[in-house]
């Protein structure tokens, strides 16, 4: 059985009938059934360079009769252009034409410019960007050149430059940085409508390996949207943001553009939760009226926990030391209940009898200077966040979030399973910070929203 597939491309009365490809079938088996993968990618890549060229022929004749005068523009020249689609790359003929008599601007110009500004079509454009963000560029080009007709000129170092392209371009939209986000008086707060569940916000952090030596710190979070009182499809319960704190210059507009995509109003409750590390501290600052932070309580108990431990190795022979694990249980109880000044009090008099020791003590002095100063930072630690530091109990009963436990997920998903820690990958702080940014689009599923906001044509994926 022979098979040959043509395409007919129909203009008025007229009729023009072009071949895509032919086939041929012998007796059917399981490996031959229907059309394989290099036939299906022929097709679509011949489909794909008939369609282009007529639209391109149709397109030029109808824009090159001048649309004052009606005088047809004469042609100087034409060059070739490599246009990269989904469906393979096309050489486009692309020719300049003399501007009329008629035209003030005089000169030459090319009418394909402004219908073909850049190489990438936007579809390819966006999964290149997609999978990109997913799996590493190596990964992307084979996955892509898998499935679709691609050309030879699709490599690594082209699908990063898209990504830093498409990135770049959403950060240039990213409104300026502020100090101060909340905007009028109470008076006009309380005649806002009816906002939707509180919103928790988590920020936590990773380090990701940098291109020359050593680390740098990616600062990640997320929102939670507690519930919506007028269902919205395409409007996420929760949505992830990211960003490189050595390369950013906008953090809190990124983590408030974030907050209003959700609908954040600014008689909404929000709640921050955070390490209270000084790297976020600031960052969740005056960005509503109702907010609320929240010192993390996990970060809180996991200090404790490594005084606990310490403590198990200091010498029994000392009677003064003897129940620093009861003293530590007490601060922790303290803390657990928000009563800060007893807690940082009871660390305060363990410090006090440590460093009695040191002076008095002749022998091994080792444990007790790591124990102090272990005692010394938690008290710090607790004295820069008491701000921050609530009723952990009370908010525990009431079934309110007291751990950015949530946010943990999170920083694995942005961070770890892309940049993957375990694997030899370095990054620049711009490479991984524009990365990031695609990256939590993808999450927030805005990525296709993004690029019908630049391509008005652009169509979803079904």
């Amino acid at each position: 059985m022979q098979i040959r597939l043509q395409v007919t491309l129909i203009e008025g009365d007229q009729e023009d009938v072009h071949d895509l490809g032919s086939f041929e079938r012998g007796n059917l088996t399981f490996e031959t059934l229907g059309l394989s993968l290099k036939e299906g990618k022929a097709v679509l890549h011949a489909f794909q360079t008939v369609l282009i060229e007529r639209q391109i022929s149709q397109q030029l004749e109808g824009i090159r009769p001048c649309p004052d005068c009606g005088v047809q523009r004469r042609m100087k020249g034409h060059h070739h252009v490599l246009l990269h689609t989904v469906y393979g790359d096309l050489p486009v003929n692309s020719p300049r034409w003399w501007r009329c008599a008629c035209d003030v601007q005089g000169g030459t110009f090319s009418p394909l410019s402004s219908l073909m500004p850049e190489n990438t079509t936007p579809e390819l454009l966006f999964l290149q960007t997609k999978w990109a963000s997913m799996v590493s560029y190596g990964a992307t080009v084979d996955l892509l050149r898998d499935v679709l007709p691609m050309g030879k000129t699709l490599n690594a170092e082209t699908v990063r430059k898209h990504v830093h392209r498409v990135a770049q371009r959403a950060e240039d939209a990213l409104g300026a940085e502020q100090t101060f986000f909340v905007e009028g008086c109470q008076q006009d707060w309380d005649a806002l409508p009816m906002p939707d569940g509180p919103l928790t916000v988590g920020i936590d952090g990773g380090f990701v390996r940098a291109r020359g030596k050593g680390w740098f710190e990616v600062i990640a979070g997320k929102s939670i949207l507690a519930f919506q009182r007028d269902q919205i499809e395409d409007q996420s319960s929760s949505k992830t943001f990211a960003f490189v704190t050595t390369h950013d210059q906008k953090p809190r507009r990124r983590l408030f553009e974030m907050l209003r995509s959700q609908g954040m109003q600014e008689n909404q409750a929000v709640t921050f939760m955070s390490d209270g590390g000084g790297n976020v501290r600031n960052l969740q600052l005056y960005l509503s009226p109702n907010a609320e932070h929240v010192l993390d309580w996990f970060h809180v108990t996991m200090r404790l926990t490594v005084l606990g431990q310490m403590a198990k190795g200091l010498p029994e022979d000392i009677d003064a030391l003897n129940d620093v694990p009861e003293r530590l249980e007490r601060a922790k109880h303290h803390l657990w209940h928000g009563h800060v000044g007893q807690g940082c009090d009871e660390l305060s008099d363990l410090e006090i009898e440590l460093s009695s020791v040191l002076d008095s003590s002749q022998g091994d002095l080792i444990p007790f200077r790591k124990m102090k100063k272990y005692v010394v930072e938690m008290i710090g630690y607790i004295g820069n966040n008491k701000a921050y530091m609530v009723n952990y109990g009370e908010r525990y009963r009431a079934g309110e979030r007291i751990s950015t436990g949530f946010v943990e997920s999170a920083v694995n998903q942005v961070i770890s399973k892309r940049f993957v820690k375990k694997q030899s990958m370095r990054w620049t702080p711009r490479g991984a910070h524009l990365l990031l940014q695609i990256r939590t689009r993808i999450l927030n599923n805005e990525l296709e929203d993004l690029f019908c906001q630049w391509y008005p044509a652009f169509k979803k994926a079904a």
